[in-house]
């Protein structure tokens, strides 16, 4: 609403680091959303960085969603919040299990009360975990289900030229975990391929000194959700390329044709599901007429973007998509090269290989239920043509 960042077109324009007058501005944009900080001094942009996301991911955790809507509704527990993660300027409490105990998540009862007795619902005790040894996690933990869901998510982003050949690729991974896990749990988590793992970060609970010397995930797990590890792999022998798009988009004569199929290549028997295909065309082309074989096809006049849903992509259904652009008498656009954008996700598969061997709890005497899931996604994944 304040109109930042719109001199630079699209969000992703905007740089993260703006130099205005006496000041820095510091930004990320997510759910259409921008959160900026202001400083008057040189800081590390990362801390700061890192420090907005984390208030991002506290707010998703209070309200189920991080939207202007969901901020503009709880406006109170968003100051609220923000007094207690920020002191004078310094990150003070970003541990979600000591805000839940400090500022209670807002639900209906609890606004209720609120309005009617005039309290803030801001605890006036002090979170006993907060000074323990173990921040991350409150004390007194009790669960009837004791259970521990560990999620690894990679993200593919990819480069391919014209000619099917891989200019760059890269995974983004993460390790998410829901843990409800009664008393003080110790777990470990072990790999069948470790090796992988070069470029990692890890949640405050892991052991680094253990992870170092045994390539073993020692920890003791905050309650509720939050990411236990975080790793980069850029090796492109080890990037497998789980979706092939050939396309052929030309422009000439007052028409343009195009002609994209789809298909599965190193997915290891998996489906691959949620395909869309995204063509920027150019902003001469007036319209376009599309035949597909799987899936539905829309076009944008506004912003000329040419979408096709594929959805599931069937073992023996290979989806194809062909037809013609309309262009205007005298159109400039024979030299248009658009890049595709594709979007994908498999279930049960970590495309880069990695995999949990065995996952140990100590120091409790129950025997929890434990699940793996593995997902692979598209990331920036683009295709030239």
């Amino acid at each position: 609403s304040c109109g930042f960042g719109a001199e630079y077109g699209t969000p992703e324009d905007v740089p993260p680091i703006i130099t205005a007058n006496k000041n820095y501005l510091i930004s990320i944009y997510r759910e259409k959303i921008y959160l900026v900080a202001v400083t008057q001094m040189e800081v590390q942009p990362l801390f700061v960085i890192e420090f907005m996301h984390r208030v991002m991911d506290t707010f998703t955790e209070y309200f189920d969603e991080c939207t202007e809507s969901a901020i503009k509704d709880n406006i109170i527990v968003v100051y609220q919040l923000l007094e207690e993660m920020l002191d004078n300027g310094f990150p003070l409490a970003t541990e979600l299990n000591i805000l839940t105990e400090l500022i209670k998540p807002p639900t209906i009862i609890n606004k209720a009360v609120s309005m009617v007795t005039g309290k803030e619902g801001v605890s006036s005790v002090l979170p006993g975990s907060q000074l323990s040894n173990v921040p991350w996690r409150r004390q007194g933990v009790k669960y009837a289900n004791n259970e521990a869901y560990f999620d690894c998510i990679e993200d593919v982003d990819a480069i391919i030229d014209a000619n099917g050949t891989v200019v760059s690729a890269e995974i983004h991974g993460n390790i998410n975990c829901n843990v409800h896990l009664s008393g003080m749990p110790d777990l470990s988590m072990s790999f069948i391929n470790p090796r992988l793992l070069d470029d990692v970060s890890f949640h405050p609970c892991v052991r680094l000194k253990r992870w170092e010397n045994e390539k073993i995930l020692s920890f003791v797990p905050p309650d509720g959700s939050f990411v236990l590890m975080s790793y980069h792999i850029s090796t492109q022998n080890q990037v497998a390329i789980p979706v092939y798009v050939r396309a052929m988009i030309n422009f000439k004569d007052g028409q343009g044709k195009v002609d994209i199929t789809v298909g599965p290549k190193q997915t290891l028997g998996k489906t691959v599901d949620n395909v869309v295909i995204t063509v920027p065309m150019p902003k001469d082309v007036t319209g376009c007429s599309m035949t597909t074989s799987v899936g539905t096809y829309t076009f944008d006049p506004v912003s000329k973007q040419l979408r096709w849903d594929i959805g599931k992509i069937q073992p023996l259904k290979v989806p194809t998509m062909r037809g013609s652009c309309t262009l205007p008498a005298g159109s400039q656009c024979k030299d248009a090269h658009p890049t595709i954008h594709v979007d994908f996700k498999i279930m049960q598969l970590a495309v880069s290989g990695l995999k949990v061997n065995r996952l140990d709890m100590f120091n409790e005497n129950y025997k929890p239920f434990k699940g793996v899931k593995y997902i692979t996604k598209a990331g920036n994944f683009q295709v030239r043509t």
